[in-house]
């Protein structure tokens, strides 16, 4: 296994790839050259109170290993101080590349300079670590088109296009230091604003900015006070026709309090709501008629995109990369692969998540 510097010296002379200078110094260890056998990959993923984050990091280590690699995954359990520490102990132990999904992703500049300095690698891992060029690179997916794709299912269970309406819609967004949830709400509003513009869609809390409608850690209790208030506040005589909900999590709260409220029977049905990561209790829940979809992201082509990248790095050569330009983290445009992600409901979770081997049947029952 080469050290950094080698490796950026030999990709620097094939390709052009957006990598810092500063990161480079001297290797903190490994096996000889070409071999990866022996590596220790730091894995600092956000918590383990959310299910993706369990599966992810099973997923990550497991492909990592399978390449030969040695692992040492931690969870942040959502501190952002504990994540800083739990990463400059990685680094202190030498780890040979870091993949890390960041719970603040302003929080963790100057462990990622002390990455640098120890010519460690750093991977953002579905969430991009801002205002740094201590970024190697970003895998995440297509978080725009996640959001398109809530916005789309929306706009077709209602109607809008057909010009049916007033609808009463609530929108969520994820947590305000998780960049994604940019992308996620952007990506929604685009096809969504025309219809609030027009007022088929309509909005009685009045909550429609970003700021107003982030979640902070994506934590389904904060959602479900949130909505209980919208309830109270706002729907005393009307009836929610559609939440727009960025992450299962959130959904499950939203859910809650909707029932709370006497929605989920015959005379108050549940209204559509989106979801994101086909979490196993929302998968269930689409089933059973109360959540109505979810954005299926196969995390397990993530970790393995992941677990390439690092692989290709220590061995010399330049990962595969599809988009250059589009993330930029506010000290570069941090190059990325993306993944694209799928719609799933009533109508196609078997054929999506049975048969390609995310669930099984008995996983769902």
């Amino acid at each position: 296994m080469r050290n950094r510097r080698a490796v950026l010296t030999a990709i620097a002379g094939s390709v052009c790839l957006a990598l810092t200078s500063s990161a480079c110094g001297e290797s903190s260890g490994g096996a000889a050259e070409g071999d990866s056998g022996g590596g220790t990959i730091g894995i600092a993923l956000p918590t383990q109170a959310s299910e993706r984050w369990i599966t992810d990091g099973k997923s990550v280590v497991e492909d990592l290993q399978a390449k030969g690699y040695k692992t040492k995954l931690v969870y942040g359990e959502d501190d952002p101080e504990n994540q800083v520490a739990q990463i400059e102990k990685l680094v202190k132990q030498g780890v040979d590349a870091l993949i890390i999904a960041a719970i603040d992703n302003k929080s963790l500049n100057g462990v990622v300079q002390q990455a640098a300095d120890a010519d460690i690698s750093v991977i953002s891992y579905d969430r991009l670590i801002l205002g740094t060029e201590n970024v190697d690179y970003y895998v995440s997916f297509d978080n725009e088109q996640v959001g398109r794709l809530q916005a789309r299912y929306i706009i077709d269970e209602l109607g809008l296009e057909d010009g049916k309406g007033p609808f009463n819609i609530e929108l969520f967004a994820g947590s305000a230091d998780d960049n994604n949830t940019k992308y996620f709400f952007d990506g929604a509003m685009r096809l969504l604003q025309p219809y609030l513009d027009s007022k088929q869609l309509v909005v009685q809390s009045g909550q429609t900015a970003l700021e107003q409608v982030t979640t902070l850690r994506w934590d389904g209790p904060t959602a479900r006070k949130r909505m209980n208030g919208i309830l109270a506040q706002s729907y005393g005589s009307e009836r929610v026709d559609a939440v727009l909900s960025p992450y299962d999590g959130i959904s499950i709260g939203i859910l809650s309090a909707l029932e709370s409220d006497g929605y989920g029977t015959g005379g108050k049905p549940f209204p559509v709501i989106t979801g994101q990561d086909a979490e196993l209790a929302s998968v269930k829940s689409i089933i059973a008629g109360q959540q109505s979809q979810t954005v299926y992201k196969d995390l397990r082509q993530l970790a393995e995109v992941a677990a390439g990248m690092v692989d290709d790095i220590l061995n010399g050569e330049p990962p595969e990369v599809n988009n250059r330009r589009s993330y930029n983290n506010g000290a570069k445009a941090v190059p990325a692969y993306l993944l694209q992600p799928t719609s799933v409901d009533k109508t196609n979770y078997k054929d999506v998540l049975i048969q390609g081997g995310y669930y099984t049947a008995a996983d769902l029952k």
